[in-house]
């Protein structure tokens, strides 16, 4: 009999508990990991979104400037005295409006 129990369960744990642990690991990861980014991926989107002109943006390709306008996908932005860009809205990453050039 004793055969018998240990081919059915090599380790001799309950295979219950293997699944509690791998469940255990990946909320840990997903609480330490996961949930921040996206908590912070969102602030961003929201911070994007109700931007307005005078804001300082900053662009994922790490060009500062200040926002002239707007449209649906695209912005205007003042890099430097006359010298104006237009990027897409997915290229910002920081959206400063308490901040002067």
């Amino acid at each position: 009999m004793d055969i018998i129990l240990l081919m059915a369960d090599p380790d001799g744990g309950s295979p219950f508990a293997s699944f509690i642990f791998l469940g255990l690991i990946f909320f840990i990861f997903w609480f330490f990991i996961i949930r921040p980014q996206s908590k912070k991926q969102k602030e961003i989107q929201n911070k994007v979104t109700e931007m307005k002109k005078g804001d300082k943006v900053v662009t994922s390709g790490g060009m500062l400037g200040i926002l002239q306008s707007t449209d649906d996908e695209s912005v205007l932005i003042e890099v430097d005295k006359d010298v104006k860009v237009r990027i897409l809205k997915s290229a910002i990453v920081d959206v400063n409006p308490n901040k002067k050039a």
